[in-house]
């Protein structure tokens, strides 16, 4: 896996863009540079087709960080529906990802709050092994 480029544009992904999810980052175009798998504080959601973070806190969560394009980051954009003013599914947020022995600025996107409410919380913070 190629190491991560401080100066470059990262985003981890948590649930449905996981290699192998629904919606495979891989299949976007451009296509993204896998980095290498990561951990991020947090607690993992199931909102039934797909998960949800919030982040912090003393929980993990289990992703895959990859380098990508602005071009790219317009669609995800489009695909979590983060809204500038926040009223989105989603909130596009930046947070350190630990890759092991270092870590990387990312892009995560974050569940509105108010999506959670009554969902179950997955304990393992893996949406692939829930």
């Amino acid at each position: 896996m190629p190491q991560p480029d401080p100066g470059a544009l990262h985003v981890f992904v948590y649930g449905t863009l996981r290699s192998g999810g629904s919606n495979d980052i891989s299949r976007f175009t451009p296509a993204p540079e896998r980095v290498a798998d990561g951990e991020i504080a947090g607690t993992l959601y199931d909102l039934g087709a797909y998960p949800g973070a919030v982040l912090g806190g003393e929980g993990r969560i289990k992703g895959e960080v990859y380098r990508i394009t602005p071009a790219l980051e317009a669609q995800l954009d489009v695909l979590e529906e983060a809204k500038p003013d926040g009223t989105g599914e989603y909130s596009r947020r930046e947070a350190m990802v630990a890759l092991g022995d270092r870590s990387v600025r990312c892009l995560v996107y974050e569940i509105h709050p108010a999506r959670i409410a009554g969902r179950p919380r997955i304990a393992s913070g893996d949406w692939m092994a829930r």
